[in-house]
């Protein structure tokens, strides 16, 4: 008898003992669960974190016209969310996000330090697609909502979950007020569309041929432009040629004919010299513009065979096709014997060419009434963004502006005090589209060709139409926001209905993806603990 009870109290011990282990472990289990969920969380903010900064980087590079980045592994992974998966992510993909992020972060930085005017383009082109990225935004947040609801109805309610559902819902609403300060040039009304802005060969056809030279300006004029702009330099010897760079070095051979002096100024050269020098090949070998392999064999012989054009010829070919030419001209550097006659050496090629002087379009400001009294019907043109009454004392009667400065108020106010308003440079349909809509008379453009196929604006609404679709939109996303949160609360009381009818192991597992132990999943641990210490104390008293 008493060897029985000693055999009891060891085993009541011996469960007592398992049981407290068991216990322990199981709450290891659960901190260790709290903490892989802590590390889930911060790997799904460094995940929607480096996939916001990639569709930056490529919006960024899609307007500036270079390759951008796909996003599949993101995708994927943000996909295993919405299905309700755990990420699960191996360390080749953390190492991935982390490099994405890493390289995007550095890439914005790198593009703010480097190429800041780049970003003025980013911004302009919200102007064209800010209704749009607005629809494509409100789209994605309300998908969202499958995911944010899955996460606060069907777990229990913490203060995570409240602060993420209160943010989620301030997204929409912020969302949905969005229009109210979304303001673009082509939300008009179609009768107040103007006329279609002209081309300015910019450099002439720069994408089809070599910038600057007689073939890049005849390919230009084949494109139907109203007028041919060029960058004007003064030789050592007095010869106005034409000329974009400082020196010669990256438009034509002169490491090959001057290899000592190629980092001299390009006004250094006297004008035997520049005429001497090829400015082709340099287009064959480097294919700025990736357009070489589209040239025909012709063109390509032409090509190779181009020299560098003085300004002479230019106008010469723009009288002959009756056209328009506007330039800006270069200062010598004061060393340069032509130091202070460099307006003069323009002014006497333009008179004595055939081309009429109405037809010329004169920018540079120095010297401007000196130049108004030697050639009253030159048209002055000034690059300055000046006030009207300025503009008007100058005599100056179009006003050329980088795309960064043509706001349409602007553009609207000196279109209306007769000033014309010029914009440069203009290569993409949607940018010509604005420019179109806000107005503007005439665009300089480094793609003639393209801008010919662009017959009217890429999109124009009236603000009743835009307004439509707002109210639509938002009505639709409210209308499935809510419908998601019913669907999973249906879902959820039919789960409870008829999942916790009883407690198996197998349960517990498919719970494991839960991001936190609920209750009902603790009750099933303590019933299959009770239950089997049951099954063991049965066993001891048989």
């Amino acid at each position: 008898m008493t060897y029985n009870l000693q055999k009891r109290k060891r085993k009541k011990l011996q469960h007592k003992f398992k049981r407290r282990n068991l216990e322990k472990k199981n709450s290891r289990t659960c901190a260790d669960h709290l903490v892989d969920e802590k590390w889930e969380c911060s790997w799904f903010f460094l995940l929607c974190c480096s996939f916001l900064l990639l569709f930056v980087w490529s919006y960024f590079w899609l307007e500036a016209q270079n390759d951008y980045n796909e996003f599949n592994c993101q995708i994927l992974a943000l996909w295993h969310i919405v299905l309700g998966q755990q990420l699960n992510l191996y360390w080749i993909h953390k190492i991935v996000v982390l490099a994405i992020l890493l390289t995007t972060t550095t890439g914005v930085v790198f593009i703010d330090d480097f190429w800041q005017d780049e970003w003025d383009i980013v911004i302009i082109s919200l102007q064209f697609t800010g209704p749009f990225l607005h629809i494509g935004a409100l789209a994605v947040v309300t998908a969202l909502g499958w995911v944010i609801a899955g996460q606060v109805v069907r777990v229990e309610r913490s203060r995570l979950q409240v602060v993420t559902l209160v943010i989620y819902v301030s997204l929409l609403l912020v969302l949905y007020l969005v229009p109210l300060f979304i303001s673009s040039p082509c939300i008009m009304d179609r009768s107040k569309l103007g006329p279609r802005p002209a081309v300015i060969g910019r450099r002439g056809a720069p994408m089809l041929a070599p910038e600057h030279t007689i073939m890049s300006f005849s390919k230009a004029l084949q494109q139907k432009v109203t007028a041919l702009e060029a960058d004007v330099t003064i030789s050592l010897d007095g010869v106005p040629f034409l000329m974009r760079d400082r020196t010669l070095r990256r438009t034509t051979n002169v490491d090959k004919l001057f290899p000592a002096r190629q980092d001299h100024d390009a006004s250094f050269f006297n004008w035997t010299e520049i005429r001497s020098l090829n400015a082709g090949l340099w287009f064959l070998r480097d294919d700025p513009y990736w357009t070489v392999q589209y040239m025909s064999e012709k063109d390509r012989n032409r090509t190779a065979n181009q020299t560098v054009c003085s300004l002479a010829e230019l106008l010469r070919l723009a009288a002959r096709m009756n056209r328009s030419v506007i330039f800006s001209l270069r200062r010598p550097p004061r060393q340069h014997p032509h130091h202070q006659l460099w307006v003069s050496d323009a002014l006497k090629v333009i008179q004595r060419s055939s081309i009429l002087p109405e037809q010329v379009m004169w920018t540079p400001d120095w010297y401007r009434k000196k130049v108004r009294a030697a050639v009253p019907l030159l048209q002055q043109t000034s690059d300055e963004k000046l006030p009207v009454a300025e503009l008007k004392e100058r005599g100056i009667s179009t006003l050329t502006l980088h795309y960064s400065q043509a706001r349409a108020q602007d553009i609207r106010q000196f279109s209306g005090s007769n000033v014309s308003v010029n914009v440069y440079p203009v290569n993409e349909p949607w940018l010509y589209s604005l420019m179109w809509c806000s107005g503007v008379q005439s665009v300089s453009s480094d793609a003639p060709h393209i801008l010919k196929k662009v017959p009217n604006p890429v999109w124009i609404m009236s603000a009743d139409e835009y307004g439509l679709i707002w109210i639509t939109s938002d009505l639709i996303s409210v209308a499935i926001v809510i419908g998601i949160f019913i669907f999973q609360n249906y879902h959820l009381i039919r789960w409870k209905m008829s999942g916790m009818r009883s407690y198996n192991p197998e349960q517990i597992m498919l719970s494991a993806v839960v991001r936190r132990p609920s209750r009902d999943v603790n009750l099933m641990k303590e019933k299959l603990i009770f239950s089997g210490e049951t099954h063991e104390h049965t066993t001891v008293w048989r």
